[in-house]
């Protein structure tokens, strides 16, 4: 791609709002993944469609990868709590 046409580009994005720039990170990871693997997943998702083992086929969310802390816990770790709790 053209140095002035990819500039041209990112300055677009940065005039995007937030549900604007979902869609462009989208289009970009779909561009990103090898064409082949793409049409298998898709392949894949589709056969599963029509054998009714799916109802529905979601689009991935990008808020998927926020990165999330863990809950400070005071006490006994929860998962001993939940083996008592089974007694």
């Amino acid at each position: 791609m053209a140095q002035p046409v990819l500039q041209q580009i990112l300055n677009q994005i940065a005039t995007l709002s937030p549900a604007e720039l979902l869609q462009v990170n989208e289009v970009v990871k779909e561009r990103l993944i090898p064409h082949d693997v793409g049409r298998a997943r898709r392949a894949l998702y589709g056969s599963l469609l029509n054998a009714g083992l799916l109802q529905q086929i979601k689009q991935r969310s990008s808020s998927a990868t926020v990165r999330r802390h863990l809950a400070q816990v005071e006490g006994q770790p929860v998962s001993q709590t939940i083996v008592e709790e089974r007694r």
